[in-house]
């Protein structure tokens, strides 16, 4: 159960360096940084300009990797990957990045996102004689590729791209370059730095500071980078519809120290904390505290605006992992215990605000109320920095129905008596999107709110092979 005490699960994290002697070990450090994306698998690839070579396991990137293995895998290149289940299930056959050999040479890829056309593809493709080892979404962009009868390579890759539909941040390594895209709608981050003569990319810029890269720009919707021994080219294999970056990369998922599209993470949750303040002005109460860590940032901006103080109310133990068996009621609400505990002396007999950045299922906001009630809160107030969350995503976090969303199917106020609180606020709308303050002239600014308003940046296509499509698969 302690997968619950987080209601949302990540997405994966992609990084990428070209022209360094210590590719992998580079590329260690980088999924360090993006760990908090992707923690059931781990993997990277390292080129020598001869031969791809591939070390991946499962697990967090401690488990997967030692000094032996890193020394092992030397070249001037790679591409990595920090796996967390999406399309495709578990295993090591889904580990990224993936890893073909042919005639023709070979290739290896690392993706970050989801394919909504995945399985129509896949379909259409075993019929034309395709085999697929994994069950893994990505491996769709593999067969494509082969399939092209377009030249060079990058022409290939591109050809492929305008296939996809969905959530997309790709990396494809050959031997002679690495070419980088995103999708159309920038749903997933994605970024470019340099580190000495040496390009790197990544899905969030922690990565970059982490090794001491400087980050030059984000890679734009519907962009394609070729890079390899002479530079960066920038290719653009589409053009941009409805820009769409998704709002729970500021809300959650990502984390504080990164900038995505220019915007910085831990900033645009503390603008979301005093909107929220001010959309519960009314709320009467002693101390604010947020649940660690991705609230932390909401919960200094509430207690600014609001002039409540902020207290550690709750503390998390980082040494508990994110895997715990527990076969019965009773060990479950103690795994809870195990990874957040109440600090009993800040919140015992007081008003206690609660900020949370999202409610998916609710078990967790009930236990977390009962543990605070428990430790003798008198009141505890949840508020919460995004919308109430009502419809599933598509694109790559792990929700996928109607029913998995309480949001979807019980009001605010019935929300508030499952849980157990004395009040519930979710961040309206037009607060997040204001908050975020992503400078764009669309109306949405440019975000994807697709699990808050039901309405999609793409379509979400039945199992079925468009008839244009099988036009461009040449």
């Amino acid at each position: 159960m302690l997968a619950e005490i987080r209601g949302l699960n990540e997405e994966c994290g992609v990084f990428g360096i070209w022209g360094n002697p210590n590719p992998a070990h580079l590329s260690y450090y980088g999924l360090h940084a993006l760990q908090h994306r992707g923690q059931e698998g781990a993997g990277i690839v390292v080129s020598d300009g001869k031969h791809l070579r591939a070390v991946k396991g499962e697990g967090l990137v401690n488990d997967v990797f030692n000094e032996e293995k890193l020394k092992s895998m030397t070249g001037k290149a790679a591409i990595a990957h920090a796996r967390y289940t999406t399309a495709g299930g578990a295993g090591i056959e889904n580990v990224q990045p993936l890893l073909f050999h042919s005639s023709t040479g070979s290739l290896s890829i690392a993706h970050n996102g989801n394919l909504v056309n995945a399985n129509r593809l896949k379909k259409y493709l075993e019929r034309q004689g395709s085999i697929f080892h994994s069950s893994s979404d990505t491996e769709v962009l593999a067969h494509l590729i082969k399939k092209s009868t377009h030249s060079p390579f990058s022409e290939k890759v591109k050809n492929a791209l305008t296939l996809l539909e969905g959530a997309y941040s790709f990396l494809v390594m050959t031997k002679e370059e690495m070419i980088v895209a995103r999708d159309r709608h920038g749903l997933r981050p994605l970024s470019l730095g340099k580190l000495g003569d040496a390009y790197v990319v990544a899905s969030e810029t922690c990565a970059f500071d982490l090794i001491g890269a400087e980050t030059i720009r984000s890679v734009e919707p519907g962009e394609m980078l070729v890079i390899n021994d002479e530079g960066v080219k920038s290719v653009r294999f589409t053009e941009v519809h409805n820009r769409a970056m998704c709002a729970m990369e500021y809300v959650y998922l990502a984390r504080p120290d990164s900038n995505i599209d220019g915007i910085n993470v831990h900033m645009a949750r503390k603008r979301m904390g005093k909107t929220l303040a001010k959309e519960c002005a009314h709320i009467e109460a002693d101390v604010v505290t947020g649940v660690p860590d991705s609230s932390i940032s909401a919960a200094i901006g509430f207690a600014e605006e609001s002039g409540i103080p902020y207290e550690l109310g709750l503390i998390k133990n980082r040494y508990v992992g994110r895997t715990f068996i527990q076969p019965t009621q009773e060990l479950r609400e103690r795994g809870v215990k195990m990874k957040l505990s109440p600090v009993v002396q800040v919140v015992k007999g007081k008003r206690v605000i609660m900020v949370d950045d999202s409610i998916v299922r609710g078990t967790t906001s009930k236990r977390i109320v009962k543990m605070l009630k428990e430790a003798g809160a008198a009141e505890v107030h949840v508020v919460i920095s995004s919308p109430p969350m009502t419809d599933p995503c598509y694109y790559g976090i792990d929700t996928s129905t109607h029913e998995e969303l309480i949001a979807s199917n019980h009001s605010v106020d019935e929300m508030c008596e499952a849980i157990g609180a004395d009040s519930l606020t979710f961040l309206s709308v037009e607060g997040m999107v204001d908050s975020i303050d992503r400078q764009y002239d669309d109306e949405n600014k440019g975000l994807c709110l697709a699990c808050f308003t039901s309405k999609y940046p793409t379509e979400i296509f039945p199992d079925t092979i468009l008839p244009h499509e099988k036009e461009l698969l040449v």
